[in-house]
């Protein structure tokens, strides 16, 4: 009956595991708000993900505030980047399908801004972890993060595909976006470090098992 009630068993830890998601998510969603700062959150909330909900190094609040304001410039200038890619092809969508039911033929090519669209998605994907757990150029990142995603490609695009139902759960349940983003980064995160070890030294990867162990322990 006491092993019931013992807050160290699995029950209860995977509870407070929930919880700190819900949390996190709602700590991210804030840190959204004001649409320039959404890249720097979204890397903070890939970082927090990989070290307090993974392997409980430290506590959601203190690790995302930690990541945000470490990687403030460089995600927001990158997330800013992005934001102006999407909506310029955006836009050249929204002219050329116009175009299209017009009867233009030079409105046939609107689909093609769609996978510029989605391209740019699949590069964010990989940037802002990317961000988070190398220390970089930001000219470096973003090299680095396109062809990480294009070596990888099955993996690009079932990360996309989560992402694109995440997305849709929220716009179908919208209470959702209080545990959905941490819950789709979590997935990403065991997807995408399998793939960031591929190219780490193997010096770096036994000092961060390391680690990992210290705090699990």
């Amino acid at each position: 009956m006491g092993e019931i009630f013992n807050l160290d068993n699995r029950f209860f830890q995977g509870l407070g595991k929930i919880i700190d998601c819900a949390c996190l998510s709602m700590i991210w969603l804030f840190f959204c708000i004001p649409v320039v700062t959404a890249g720097a959150s979204t890397t903070a909330l890939y970082y927090t993900i990989n070290k307090a909900i993974r392997y409980d190094r430290g506590h959601v609040w203190s690790q995302f505030w930690h990541a945000f304001r470490t990687n403030f410039k460089q995600s927001t200038l990158v997330g800013l980047l992005l934001l102006v890619m999407e909506l310029f092809f955006g836009l050249d969508y929204y002219i050329m399908s116009q175009l299209a039911a017009a009867g233009d033929k030079m409105g046939a090519i609107h689909p093609i801004f769609l996978v510029f669209m989605a391209l740019a998605v699949a590069w964010g994907i990989y940037l802002f972890p990317y961000i988070a757990r190398f220390e970089n150029s930001t000219k470096l990142a973003l090299k680095n993060a396109g062809l990480i995603a294009i070596a990888n490609l099955p993996w690009t695009v079932l990360l996309f595909v989560v992402l694109c139902v995440a997305i849709l759960g929220v716009l179908c349940l919208p209470p959702m976006i209080f545990i959905l983003p941490a819950a789709y980064m979590l997935i990403a995160n065991l997807i995408l470090e399998k793939i960031f070890r591929k190219y780490m030294s193997e010096e770096d990867i036994k000092a961060e098992e390391e680690r990992n162990r210290d705090f699990c322990n």
